[in-house]
C-alpha cells in the first residue's frame, strides 16, 4: 500500500493495468495541425508552425495558444529543434514533478511513480486541469532537454545547508509561481526598500509573474525625516513605481505588468490614492477631446499614470462598522496617522472617504476594496515564523495582483486550476464526484513537487516557501456545469453547487496535505501555528456541514452550504462528500499536521482555460452564449454555445424544439449580422426558464457579489471576480454592492461599471452612434458646433414621407392618451406624437403644440435623453395611476408619462415599475444612450466590418475581443491575460 493512505492508484488509466503494453499516450487519438496566427491590425505575423500534434478533441483555438504560448520554441533535442507535440510538453512538466516527488521521498518506488505519471499525463492531455503560465514556460526544460539558462538571480532553500543559497541556473530548478506578495520598509535603501521594490518588481514582471504589496508602511507626504526634512510621501513613491512597470512592459513584453497596489483606509494620504487613478482617467478624457489616441496602448494613457497597476483600499472591521452606522451617525470619524510622525495627524469624516470611494470606483473601477478582518479571520499562519500574534505581527497585508492569493508578506503560490465540466456525466446528468478528488489530490502532488524543486526572485520569498509551502487550486469552467445542470447562476442552487465544489477542492487538499505530512513532514513552521490553523480548518469544516458547534472567532455571519439547497437540485451526495472530506481533514490533519499552509484560491484562470477550452473562465458566467470557433487556416465561425443544447434537452425540450431556439439566437440579418443573440423570445422557451440562460451582463450585481461569498469561506484564500454593472449605474449603486460585499462575507470585490474607462466603448451597446452630452465633444467639434451657431445654420434633419413607429396607449386619471414615437430611418428617434381622445379641447391643443416642439427638438439633435431628463418628475393634474400600458403604472404628469415613454424606446425600463422579459426598442441608439439591456446580444459592440469589440485591443495580436476575467483581461483570440495566471 502506498505511504500516502492509498491515494496513488489508477483511476483514469485503469486500462493500463489490463492491457500492459499500453502507455498513458496511446489512449488518445492524436491528430495534426497547423498553426498560423498574425496581428490583425499590424500584419505581423505572430506564429507559423506546420505539423503540430494534439489530441484529437482539442480546438483550434486551443492548439493555437498552447502552441503560440507554451510550446519551448528552442534547444529541443528533436529533429525539429522545439517543441510540436502536446505529448512532449505533457511529458517535459509531468517528469519533472514525479522526480521531484521522488526525491522529495513523498514517493517510495516504480510502482507509485509511474502511476502518478500516468494519471497526471492523462489528466493533463484530457484537458481536465492545467497549471499556471510560469509552469509551462520553465518546468521540466533542464530535466527533459538539458536547457540550463543563465543565472537569473534566482534562489532556493537548500534542505542539506539549512540556508537560501542562490540558484546556479535558470531551469534545472523550476520558478512555478505566478504570485507574489513583496513587503517594503520606509526607507530608500537596503533590504525591503523602496529602492529594492524597483528591483524585485522588475525581476518579477520580466519573468511574467505578477506582484501586490501594501505601501502602507511609507510616511506620508511632509512627515519628518531623520535629516530634518520631509518626505515627499507615498504616493511620489508609488507614481515612480508606476512608470517602472509601464517601462518594463514597453521595453519587451507584449503584456501589460501585473501590480498590485494596496493602501491601508488610515494612511495619511489615503484621499489622494483613492482618487489617484480617477484623476488620471479624467486627463485622459480631455486629451481625447484634443485628438490624442485613448486606446490603453495609445499616447493619453502613456502621458498618465497609475495605469500599470490594480489599486485597493484596505478596509478594518472598525471603519466598515462605521459605514454601516452611518444611517444613524452620520458624523462618524476616523484619524488618518502619519507613520512616524503625528503632526500630520488629521480627523475625516468616514461618510467622506466612503463617498470619495465608491464615486471613484464609477468613475474608473478603481480602487477596489480589501476587508482586512475577514482575510485575517481565516488565516491559517497568524504566529508567522516567530509565533507572535498580533495587529503588528505576522498578518495577512496584502494580495497578489489578482486578489486571490493572500498570506503573508514575501511569500509565493504556484496555482493550478481544474476545468470542473470535465466532470458532468451527461447520460446521467450527474457530477463524478470520485474522480474530481483523485484529480485534487495528484494537482496537490503537483504543486508541492514544485515548491520541493522551486526557486523564487528574492531570498526571503524562497526561506518562506519552504517554510510555509502554500499552493493555490482552483476552478474553471464552473459556468458550463451550471449551464448543463439547468442552474441559473444567480440562484440557491448555483451557489451552493459552486461552494460545495470548492469546498470539496479544499476539504480533499487539506487531507491530502495531511497525508503527505504522514510521509515526510508537515511545513516547518506547523508547530508554531498548530492552534490557529487548527481552528482554521474547524471553522471551514462548520461551513462545510461536518460540524455543528459554533465559529470560532468569526465576528461575522458567513455564507454556510445549505444541503436542503444540495438535496433540491438533486446533488445530496456531493453534500455528503464535503462533510466527509472535511472531517477527515481535520482528524487526519489534528493526527498528522499539514504539508501545506494554503491549499487553494479562486484565480481567474485566463490563459489556461482557453487552453482546456472552457466555455467560461475560473467562476464566472458566461460573457454571451454566442461564441467563435476558430477556423483552420484561420478566420472564425460565430456558433451557439455548444452547452446551451444540452441544457435544453435535460430541460426537457424536443429536437426540433431545440433547433428552433438555436437557430433564432443565431439569426442574422441580410449583413450578416446576429440579431438577436440571445434566448430572449425565442420560441418555445418557457419563460421560467430565460434565467437559467442570464450571461455577465444580465445577472444582478447582487447575484455576482453573493456568488463570491458563497464561495469565500470554503476556501484558503480568497475569490477574484469582477462584479460587473450596466453604465446607468449610479454611485448609489456603487455603495450598496460595496457593503453588501463586505456583509456577506466576500474578503476582497472589484467593481467594474460599463464603459467608466475611456479606452472602453459602451459594451450594452449595439452597432450605433452613444449619444452625447456637450463634455463628450471634441474640441475641433466644439469648436464647429460654436461657428454653426454664431452664423445661425439650421442643422434639421426632417423624417422621410414614409417612416416607423410604435405607438403606446396609456390612460391617466380621466384621459385617454396615445403616444407614438417616430423613427429615422437609421433607427434613431424623429418625432413624439401626444394625442387625446378629448376632441376640441384645450388639452388637446396644447398636447399638440408640445408634439410638435418635441419633434423639432429632436430633428435639431437635441438627445433624447435630454428631452426626457427636462421631462421626467414634472408634477400637475391628471397625475396618479397609468392604466393599460404594461410597464407604466405611475406618472407625476403627462409629461413624465412622456418622458418614461422616451426611456422605454431607448432601452431604458430603469423608471417603470414593471420590467419586461423580453423587449426590442426600435431605436439604434437605445443601448448607447446607457439604457437597461432587453432582448438583442448586448455584451459587446459590433464594428463596421461585423468584429465584435469588447473594449481594449489585446497587445499581443490585436484583437478587440479583451474581456474582463477576474480582476484582469484575457484575449479570447490568442490567450493574453494582463493577469498572472
Amino acid at each position: 500500500m502506498s505511504n500516502l493512505k492509498g491515494v496513488v492508484k489508477r483511476v483514469f488509466t485503469k486500462q493500463m493495468e489490463e492491457d500492459k503494453s499500453l502507455t498513458v499516450y496511446d489512449l488518445f487519438q492524436w491528430k495534426t495541425v497547423d498553426v498560423f496566427m498574425k496581428n490583425w491590425k499590424t500584419g505581423k505575423i505572430i506564429a507559423d508552425m506546420q505539423e503540430l500534434e494534439f489530441p484529437e478533441g482539442y480546438s483550434q483555438t486551443a492548439c493555437n495558444i498552447i502552441a503560440t504560448k507554451y510550446f519551448r520554441k528552442a534547444g529541443v533535442n528533436n529533429p525539429a529543434g522545439y517543441e510540436r507535440s502536446m505529448r512532449e510538453v505533457a511529458h517535459r512538466l509531468v517528469k519533472f514533478w514525479v522526480d521531484s516527488l521522488k526525491d522529495e521521498g513523498m514517493l517510495k518506488n516504480k510502482n507509485e511513480y509511474e502511476i502518478v505519471y500516468d494519471e497526471l499525463v492523462y489528466g493533463l492531455l484530457s484537458q481536465m486541469w492545467a497549471p499556471n503560465s510560469p509552469q509551462w514556460f520553465n518546468t521540466g526544460l533542464y530535466n527533459s532537454y538539458g536547457i540550463k539558462g543563465e543565472k537569473d538571480n534566482l534562489y532556493y532553500f537548500d534542505i542539506e545547508k539549512q540556508d537560501v543559497v542562490e540558484s546556479p541556473d535558470r531551469y534545472s530548478r523550476t520558478q512555478a509561481s505566478a504570485c507574489f506578495i513583496l513587503s517594503i520598509e520606509d526607507k530608500l535603501m537596503g533590504d525591503h526598500s523602496i529602492t529594492e521594490q524597483y528591483v524585485s518588481e522588475t525581476k518579477l514582471f520580466k519573468g511574467g509573474s505578477g506582484v501586490g504589496t501594501n505601501f502602507s508602511n511609507i510616511r506620508g507626504m511632509d512627515e519628518r525625516l531623520s535629516s530634518g526634512g520631509y518626505s515627499s510621501g507615498m504616493m511620489s513613491f508609488l507614481q515612480g513605481l508606476d512608470r517602472n512597470a509601464g517601462a518594463i512592459k514597453s521595453g519587451g513584453t507584449t503584456r501589460r505588468a501585473a501590480k498590485m497596489v494596496i493602501t491601508d483606509i488610515d494612511h495619511p494620504e489615503i484621499e489622494s490614492f483613492i482618487t489617484w487613478k480617477a484623476r488620471e482617467e479624467k486627463k485622459v478624457r480631455d486629451l481625447g477631446k484634443m485628438g490624442y489616441d485613448t486606446s490603453m496602448d495609445g499616447e493619453a494613457y502613456s502621458t498618465v499614470g497609475g495605469q500599470n497597476s490594480n489599486n485597493s483600499v484596505r478596509l478594518n472591521r472598525s471603519f466598515m462598522e462605521k459605514v454601516m452606522n452611518l444611517d444613524k451617525d452620520p458624523d462618524e470619524e476616523i484619524t488618518l496617522s502619519g507613520r512616524v510622525d503625528g503632526s500630520i495627524n488629521k480627523n475625516v469624516k468616514v461618510r467622506d472617504l466612503w463617498n470619495l470611494i465608491n464615486k471613484s470606483s464609477w468613475e474608473c473601477a478603481d480602487p477596489g476594496l480589501q476587508f482586512d478582518d475577514l482575510f485575517n479571520a481565516w488565516h491559517t499562519c497568524p504566529g508567522g515564523e516567530d509565533g507572535k500574534v498580533g495587529e503588528k505581527y505576522n498578518r495577512i497585508n496584502a494580495t497578489n495582483p489578482c486578489s486571490e492569493y493572500a498570506f503573508l508578506d514575501d511569500t509565493a503560490c504556484n496555482l493550478a486550476s481544474i476545468n470542473v465540466y470535465k466532470f458532468y456525466d451527461e447520460k446521467n446528468n450527474s457530477f463524478q464526484t470520485d474522480r474530481y478528488v483523485h484529480l485534487i489530490e495528484m494537482i496537490q502532488l503537483v504543486l508541492e513537487a514544485s515548491i520541493h524543486w522551486g526557486q523564487f526572485p528574492t531570498r526571503d520569498i524562497a526561506r518562506k516557501s519552504h517554510l510555509f509551502r502554500t499552493t493555490g487550486l482552483g476552478l474553471a469552467n464552473t459556468s458550463s456545469l451550471l449551464l448543463a445542470l439547468g442552474l441559473p447562476y444567480d440562484s440557491d442552487g448555483s451557489r451552493n453547487l459552486v461552494a460545495s465544489l470548492s469546498g470539496i477542492m479544499t476539504g480533499a487538499s487539506y487531507r491530502m496535505s495531511a497525508f503527505m505530512a504522514e510521509a515526510v513532514g508537515p511545513f516547518e513552521q506547523y508547530d508554531a501555528n498548530k492552534e490557529h490553523m487548527l481552528k482554521v480548518i474547524r471553522n471551514h469544516s462548520r461551513i462545510a456541514g461536518a460540524r455543528e458547534d459554533d465559529l470560532e472567532d468569526i465576528h461575522y455571519e458567513p455564507q454556510k452550504v445549505d444541503h436542503g439547497v444540495l438535496k433540491d437540485i438533486n446533488m445530496g451526495y456531493l453534500g455528503d462528500a464535503l462533510k466527509n472530506l472535511w472531517s477527515e481533514a481535520y482528524s487526519y490533519g489534528e493526527a498528522y499536521g499539514y504539508r501545506n499552509a494554503q491549499v487553494s484560491v479562486i484565480a481567474p484562470t485566463g490563459t489556461i482555460s482557453l487552453a482546456m477550452d472552457c466555455g467560461a473562465t475560473s467562476i464566472e458566467p458566461f460573457y454571451s452564449h454566442i461564441v467563435f470557433k476558430q477556423l483552420v487556416g484561420g478566420g472564425n465561425l460565430e456558433m451557439v454555445n455548444p452547452i446551451l443544447e444540452i441544457a435544453l434537452k435535460n430541460l426537457g425540450y424536443k429536437k426540433n424544439q431545440i433547433k428552433d431556439v438555436i437557430d433564432y439566437i443565431i439569426e442574422k440579418d441580410d449583413e450578416g449580422k446576429v440579431i438577436h443573440g440571445s434566448v430572449s423570445g425565442a420560441p418555445h422557451l418557457k419563460e421560467e426558464h430565460y434565467k437559467i440562460f442570464d450571461t455577465a451582463n444580465t445577472i444582478s450585481p447582487e447575484g455576482h457579489v453573493m456568488m463570491v461569498s458563497a464561495i469565500t469561506p470554503l476556501i484558503s484564500g480568497s475569490v477574484s471576480k469582477t462584479v460587473n454593472l450596466p453604465n446607468t449605474a449610479t454611485v448609489e449603486d456603487i455603495d450598496s454592492i460595496h457593503r453588501l460585499a463586505w456583509k456577506s462575507g466576500a474578503k476582497a470585490i472589484a467593481l467594474y461599471r460599463d464603459g467608466c474607462k475611456a479606452s472602453q466603448p459602451l459594451t450594452s451597446g449595439l452597432s450605433g452612434e452613444k449619444e452625447r452630452s456637450l463634455e463628450d465633444y471634441t474640441y475641433q467639434e466644439l469648436l464647429n458646433y460654436s461657428k454653426n451657431c454664431v452664423k445661425h445654420i439650421p442643422n434639421r434633419k426632417r423624417p422621410g414621407g414614409m417612416r416607423t413607429s410604435r405607438t403606446h396607449s396609456a390612460k391617466i386619471g380621466d384621459i385617454e392618451l396615445y403616444i407614438t414615437i417616430g423613427f429615422y430611418e437609421d433607427g434613431h428617434l424623429a418625432e413624439v406624437f401626444v394625442s387625446t381622445d378629448k376632441e376640441g379641447t384645450v388639452v388637446k391643443g396644447l398636447l399638440a403644440s408640445v408634439s410638435k416642439a418635441l419633434s423639432n427638438m429632436l430633428q435639431y439633435n437635441i438627445p433624447p435623453k435630454e428631452i426626457s431628463r427636462l421631462l421626467r418628475g414634472q408634477q400637475f393634474e391628471p397625475a396618479g395611476f397609468v392604466s393599460r400600458h404594461p410597464y407604466i403604472k405611475y406618472a407625476s404628469s403627462i409629461s413624465d408619462l412622456v418622458s418614461k415613454i422616451i426611456d422605454i424606446e431607448m432601452g431604458d425600463f430603469s423608471r417603470c415599475q414593471v420590467k419586461p422579459e423580453a423587449f426590442t426598442p426600435m431605436s439604434k441608439a437605445s443601448f448607447a444612450s446607457g439604457g437597461e439591456k432587453q432582448g438583442a446580444l448586448t455584451e459587446n459592440k459590433i464594428s463596421e466590418d461585423g468584429e465584435r469589440i469588447y473594449g481594449e485591443s489585446c497587445s499581443s495580436c490585436g484583437s478587440t475581443r479583451m474581456m474582463k476575467n477576474g480582476t484582469c483581461k484575457v484575449c479570447l483570440d490568442c490567450g493574453s491575460t494582463t493577469g498572472c495566471s
